[in-house]
């Protein structure tokens, strides 16, 4: 008989999941991804101007701080055919890379390093073993005895204590086994330092932005920076060099750190490359355009109907590619909307109606997202397959290097260890694109003066925004009526939906679920260290997923602050 094995809440992710497994003989032999709260930013939406969209739809999540408003005001210059000039073109790839930048070292750090890393392992190392090691395997300054004796001391209190906070786990169990001691502490010392090296790339996104989280210098038809390289007032050289310090300090980081980790990380855990790949047709979105036109890209999109086969690859050569704009569709079959479709967004409705869990009916308030009528996996290991796929120059030396270094075929990217590999990889290539895209801004800030141009309404007019995001493909939906602007539809398919959805209509599994059908079995059901490992190599952002909606308009929560005197 199957045993029910639940995880609910799944902690270390931005919003709420719950996983429900059937385990027989320890293999997971059913799974189902639930997402538990309803968000309904898409509702809101509705009825307001299009030209203020982008405001209310970055805040569908405050950790995907960028993506919504930049995906959102593309989807307004794409219904009303507004060509965006080239600065404010490269502003918004530089506000891209670097939030991607804070994003994957977060996730791979503090997000899902514990998953793989036993602080209580890390705190009976040897520290002048550790820098030995270290040594050896990373060209970084602070990988020293007396770092990895500070970092150990600082474990020990904390244990001691008995509050161990952020650093609380499945301590003690095998699965943590295969990492030496040694190399445990210096993980555990990347993880302090990275809390810095990502604050520095949220720096470098708010010199661009305005502020983090949730930047303010967006406005469909541009940028709302206003920019001259020689005017003290404007986004100016010296604003332009703040932003390259910064970002310079978290590329370092990147390169030396960062990659090296997952490399490393991998090699220890090298029979998890054949474990959780799931769904194996892949999607993703080429980005990063680098003319007023949005024809050359320098990040790759296309769809790969088999991971196992790089030589099938249906290119997107831009966004207007109709293979791409015309195969998404949605569908309600197994979440809590009203109705049983399948929709293209443009035609899609959101009406919540909760009706309990029911693993043969409704069970999730994600929706199901389609490609040619079949799942899609989304994410980092999706772009970096279809780049290489495609021979993209730096998707290919950076994913060389590591899988050679590992040991592995490039197709086993797609598993559970390979998805952070495959995130570091496009950190790693990122930190190359942004500096390519830097100079290209300051280029063209010595002949270029436009950031920014009027966006015109004009009947009904439809739209798309893509955006190749930290965790995949993500699109908003517009569809605006009349010379107000007024959305009359807007409908938002991001990653998380993709890879968090239910069942198909034919009983097919999202990723999330097969990938979970694909795991290592659970050593120890009370502890599931082996669900959260899969589930987080996707880096789930529920609240995205799903994108607080009062239906009756009444107040729910009082928040009250107050000084209290010393």
């Amino acid at each position: 008989m199957a045993k029910r094995v639940v995880v609910d809440p799944i902690t270390r992710i931005e919003g709420h999941l719950r996983i429900e497994t059937e385990v027989e003989n320890g293999r997971i032999v059913n799974a189902y991804s639930i997402g538990t709260m309803f968000r309904g930013l898409e509702i809101i939406l509705k009825g307001r101007t299009a030209l203020d969209a982008w405001l209310y739809a970055q805040r569908i999540c405050g950790v995907c701080t960028t993506v919504h408003a930049i995906a959102s005001v593309r989807s307004v210059e794409d219904a009303t055919n507004t060509k965006i000039p080239i600065l404010a073109q490269l502003v918004r790839n530089l506000i891209i890379l670097s939030h991607a930048l804070q994003d994957h070292i977060v996730h791979f750090y503090h997000l899902s390093a514990l998953d793989w890393v036993d602080v209580t392992k890390a705190a009976k190392a040897d520290p002048k073993k550790a820098a030995k090691i270290a040594a050896n395997l990373y060209d970084w300054p602070t990988n020293s005895e007396d770092r990895f004796k500070e970092v150990k001391e600082l474990l020990n209190k904390i244990i001691e204590s008995g509050k161990l906070g952020i650093f609380t786990g499945y301590w003690g169990h095998p699965a943590y086994d295969v990492l030496p001691p040694e190399v445990h502490l210096i993980a555990v010392a990347h993880y302090l330092e990275a809390l810095d090296y990502q604050r520095y790339a949220t720096q470098a996104n708010a010199v661009l932005g305005g502020k983090n989280p949730h930047i303010q210098s967006l406005v469909p038809g541009g940028v709302a920076l206003a920019i001259n390289k020689d005017n003290p007032s404007t986004f100016n050289m010296e604003r332009a060099q703040l932003f390259y310090s910064f970002i310079k300090k978290t590329c370092d980081f990147v390169k030396n750190v960062y990659y090296r980790d997952a490399i490393i990380l991998s090699k220890f855990y090298k029979e998890w490359f054949n474990i959780g790949a799931g769904v194996k047709s892949l999607l993703a979105t080429p980005d990063l355009p680098t003319n007023v036109d949005m024809t050359n890209m320098d990040l790759p999109g296309g769809y790969l109907p088999d991971s196992d086969d790089l030589t099938n690859v249906e290119v997107f050569k831009d966004w207007k590619d109709p293979n791409l704009r015309n195969n998404i569709k949605e569908d309600i079959v197994h979440s809590w909307y009203k109705g049983s479709w399948a929709k293209h967004p443009w035609e899609e409705t959101t009406e919540p109606e909760y009706t309990g869990i029911d693993h043969n009916g409704k069970y999730s308030w994600v929706k199901g997202p389609l490609f040619k009528d079949k799942p899609a996996q989304v994410g980092p290991v999706a772009q970096v397959l279809v780049g290489y796929a495609q021979g993209h120059e730096l998707i290919k030396k950076y994913t060389d290097k590591a899988v050679n270094e590992v040991g592995v075929p490039v197709n086993k990217l797609n598993s559970t260890i390979g998805r952070h590999l495959a995130r570091a990889i496009r950190a790693r290539v990122i930190c190359d694109l942004v500096e390519k895209h830097f100079n290209m801004l300051v280029d063209a800030m010595g002949h270029e003066t436009e950031y920014c141009v009027p966006v015109k309404f004009n009947g009904e007019q439809k739209g798309v925004g893509f955006h190749e995001a930290p965790r995949g493909i993500l699109s908003h939906w517009t569809v605006i009526q009349g010379p107000d602007g007024i959305l009359k539809n807007y409908q938002a398919v991001v990653p998380s939906t993709w890879n968090a959805r239910p069942r198909t209509a034919d009983g097919e599994p999202g990723p999330y679920e097969a990938s979970l059908m694909d795991n290592h079995p659970l050593v120890d059901p009370e502890k599931p260290v082996e669900i959260l490992r899969t589930v987080h190599s996707f880096d789930p952002c529920i609240a995205c997923a799903i994108h607080l909606y009062d239906e009756d308009k009444k107040k729910r929560v009082k928040v009250f602050a107050r000084t209290i005197a010393k």
